[in-house]
């Protein structure tokens, strides 16, 4: 405990350690902060007063190094002054000096002189003219020789410009005409947007189901039960529910094997029993297989003779076969119930015999025309890609041999042009800096 008197009324009272120490922190505190209030405020005054003595020696020594600079100034202008004024004097004096020898010394060489001047001003002129025809006959062979070289080359190379962007663009068009055919030719034999061969089918014969084969199914083949299966089946049939036609579709693509590359003749046996089994009268083969055979892209490729009524096709013949295949049917049976109802009849089958066979070679001379032309088309495509490429070749030719000229006209210089002509060699070696602006030329 401690015991602390009351200032005021001088009175004592104790107090435990923790509120003295609390009272003995507040004047300490309030001490410390009334010092170094008062400590920052003088060292504030210092610092002004530093600064304002500070700028008061430096205003003062800038006015006495300007008082001390006005006074040399005014000193050396006195300097100057004087020393003109003394030489125009030294001057005066020796300009009296000198005209007076000057004139004694002209009056006597003036005849002298004249008769001096005047034969020398007579060969100066004759050789002066000589010189500048000479010079002048030079210069001008010289610049024209420029100009001439100048519009050469820039004939030259507008002309090289002119012919370059009608080869380029000659180019562009030869280009985009090969790629043109090539798509055509493409279009031609795969006729396929992004689809699988499956799907192209399936959407092709769909598009005309509705106008074309109303009572027709075309369906996956799904049973295999027997080992194996085909991919699609096509039936149609009659208003009274009779089969028309029955055919089985096989789709290959060329995407479909790619460890190694297969041909259309590996599916042909495998296809005519699925066709067998599947009890189906025609087989035919979608392939997108050798795309480069001329004989697959030729159109419809009958291979009875392998195989028993089987077809390969490309897909854009997809269609085109159903078809001809249902009227073909279409047609057999109209001749079937012809000759049942003549046989019924006892008549004579001669003709209709006849006009069958007349059919049979109607229809085989149509297909064979058809395969003919675009067989034709396809060979005339293939040799208007081969005219463009070399009409390309030949344009890359050219621009070769306009560079080369080019070439040749910008190693055309003065120096060249004037090799082995002694009277224009001499010509440049007289004018003044012309002879090695020549020989760098």
């Amino acid at each position: 405990m401690h015991e602390i008197t009351c200032p005021h009324c001088n009175k004592a009272f104790k107090i435990d350690e923790a509120g003295y120490a609390n009272i003995l922190k507040q004047v300490r505190d309030g001490d410390f902060d009334k010092q170094l209030h008062e400590r920052l405020e003088l060292a504030e005054r210092e610092k002004r007063d530093a600064i304002a003595l500070a700028e008061a020696k430096v205003t003062n020594a800038l006015q006495s190094a300007a008082a001390r600079k006005d006074a040399e100034i005014q000193a050396l202008q006195a300097q100057l002054a004087a020393a003109e004024v003394a030489r125009k004097l030294a001057v005066t004096e020796a300009l009296g000096a000198v005209s007076k020898e000057r004139d004694g010394l002209a009056n006597e060489l003036d005849q002298a002189r004249r008769a001096q001047q005047a034969a020398a001003q007579l060969a100066e002129a004759n050789l002066q003219l000589a010189v500048n025809d000479a010079v002048g006959v030079v210069a001008r062979e010289r610049d024209g020789l420029k100009n001439d070289l100048t519009l050469i080359t820039v004939k030259n190379q507008l002309e090289e410009k002119a012919i370059k962007e009608q080869y380029a663009l000659q180019l562009r068009d030869r280009d985009g005409e090969i790629e043109r055919l090539r798509d055509m030719k493409a279009r031609l034999s795969t006729k396929m947007v992004g689809e699988t061969l499956e799907q192209h089918c399936e959407i092709e014969f769909n598009r005309i189901r509705a106008a074309a084969f109303q009572r027709a199914h075309f369906e996956k083949d799904n049973d295999a039960r027997t080992g194996s299966k085909g991919d699609y089946i096509f039936r149609d049939s009659d208003e009274s529910g009779a089969e028309i036609v029955s055919i089985m579709f096989e789709m290959k693509n060329e995407s479909d094997e790619t460890a190694t590359k297969k041909r259309n003749e590996d599916f042909l046996k495998e296809l005519d029993k699925d066709r067998t089994e599947k009890a189906c009268e025609y087989a035919v083969l979608v392939s997108l297989l050798e795309p480069e055979s001329e004989l697959y892209n030729s159109g419809i490729v009958d291979v009875s003779h392998r195989y028993q009524k089987m077809y390969v096709v490309r897909p854009q013949f997809f269609v085109p076969l159903i078809t001809l295949l249902r009227n073909a049917a279409l047609n057999a049976m109209k001749y079937k119930s012809e000759l049942a109802l003549v046989r019924s009849q006892n008549v004579d089958i001669t003709k209709f015999e006849t006009q069958l066979d007349d059919f049979k070679t109607a229809f085989g001379r149509n297909w064979r025309l058809a395969s003919e032309g675009f067989e034709e088309a396809i060979k005339r495509i293939d040799d208007a890609i081969k005219d463009l490429e070399k009409t390309k070749e030949a344009l890359h030719k050219s621009a070769n041999n306009l560079r080369l000229a080019n070439d040749k006209a910008d190693d055309l210089t003065i120096k060249k042009l004037t090799r082995g002509n002694p009277t224009m060699a001499a010509k440049f070696a007289e004018l003044p800096g012309t002879s090695t602006s020549a020989d760098t030329d």
